[in-house]
């Protein structure tokens, strides 16, 4: 799944610095050689053997595609009943529940293992590539030699290089085997090489870590992927829950947490309408399309899922699929007066927030962690409910309209 910068199991790699000594290379392909040929050398002193690095880069060339996509990454500006209408379908969960019994025995020895659930496997299995169908199909390492050779992020895309250079050595994968998305992504939960080198496991014993044609290994690395970030076995994740006509909405963000006590107590039910326990589970509501649209309890475990994808609206739709596997109903829809901002407007709350010294990132009408704490300011300041989400009325605010 994209997530900003990168895929990779979702992972939010980091934005390296442009240096300015790969600034040359923005101007087109005439240096990829003899970069490459810097490159082999440095692999071969940090530990990868001279065969492997020649094997794997001998004759690469350099992929003006790959460019191409990672300049134009589109905006997932979709909102959150859009994205998961069309990713948690009848058919994915038909043959989600399908495959779950299809392995039983399989998940639950990596539950007993890592601790994490069948359903939670299999909804970022069906998420990231509908249960392996599409992996993608470009050349892996061309893909990275020619990012990492990018002026753009080199930094990141040369430890990944390096990275999938290390699982080749390993034995995992031969170089010819290594395909997948523009970015380098690779196997059923498309994880990026470094992380397919902390965390791939051979989990049926066969003598290597294969994540592309092995399923019982992509699985049980995604769990213990999933163990690494902190998920905590027995917890729950996400929970649809309630919530009355008025409370105090300015706490209802997935970066606030309450004992869940203290959401019973403001009026916050479950979703069948039963009083919530009142005990100190730290919860946090998230209300991703307001106080009028779905509301989730998201427990200690989510903060894992945020951690696969940053993006709140792929989580909950990850969280929220997992559920509907476990047993969970289908989604309530809310009150229906869901107002939704088209995006040339979400993009003017945004300018008009940056006016007043608000930092919310890339003016692109996705409304982020800071674009929702911004709001939240404003609508208090303007008197309005404070749930953190941008609608007309505060654009007319913000606008001096009222």
């Amino acid at each position: 799944m994209r997530n900003f910068v990168c895929a990779g199991a979702g992972v939010a790699m980091l934005i390296a610095a442009t240096s300015p000594a790969f600034a040359a290379a923005c101007a087109g392909p005439a240096g990829f050689g003899a970069w490459v040929q810097g490159f082999k050398k440095e692999a071969v002193a940090q530990g990868i053997s001279a065969q492997v690095v020649s094997e794997a880069l001998d004759g690469v060339t350099y992929d003006p595609s790959v460019i191409a996509k990672d300049r134009g990454q589109s905006v997932f500006a979709q909102t959150y009943l859009q994205f998961s209408d069309r990713m948690v379908s009848g058919n994915r969960l038909s043959v989600g529940s399908s495959l779950l019994k299809k392995n039983a025995g399989t998940f639950a020895q990596i539950q007993q293992k890592y601790g994490v659930p069948g359903p939670v496997l299999v909804g970022f299995w069906g998420l990231e590539t509908d249960f392996g169908k599409v992996m993608g199909n470009m050349e892996t390492l061309r893909s990275l030699a020619t990012l990492a050779y990018d002026c753009r992020r080199p930094d990141e895309f040369r430890e990944q290089l390096l990275d999938a250079l290390r699982v080749i050595q390993r034995g995992d994968l031969a170089p010819v085997e290594m395909r997948g998305p523009w970015a380098g992504e690779v196997g059923q939960f498309q994880f990026v090489p470094s992380v397919y080198w902390k965390y791939a496991v051979d989990f049926d014993g066969s003598g290597r870590r294969d994540l592309i044609h092995n399923t019982p290994d992509a699985l049980a690395s995604a769990a213990n992927y999933l163990d690494g970030l902190g998920w905590q076995p027995g917890q729950p994740w996400l929970e649809e829950v309630r919530v009355p006509a008025e409370m105090d909405w300015s706490q209802a963000d997935v970066t606030i947490k309450k004992p869940r006590s203290y959401w019973a107590q403001a009026g916050v039910t479950s979703r069948s309408g039963k009083p919530l326990p009142a005990d100190s589970m730290p919860s946090s509501l998230v209300l991703p399309m307001g106080r009028h649209g779905p509301a989730f309890l998201a427990y200690p475990n989510f903060d894992v899922y945020l951690q696969w994808n940053q993006s709140l609206v792929y989580s909950l739709t990850a969280g929220y699929y997992a559920t509907r596997l476990a047993g969970a109903p289908a989604l309530s829809r809310g009150s229906g007066e869901v107002e939704t901002l088209p995006l040339a407007q979400a993009k003017q709350v945004q300018q008009l927030l940056a006016k007043r010294g608000y930092d919310v990132g890339k003016i692109d009408g996705v409304i982020g962690a800071a674009t929702r704490n911004a709001i939240r300011e404003m609508q208090v300041k303007y008197g309005l409910p404070a749930d953190g989400y941008p609608t007309m009325e505060l654009l007319a605010a913000l606008q001096g309209q009222r």
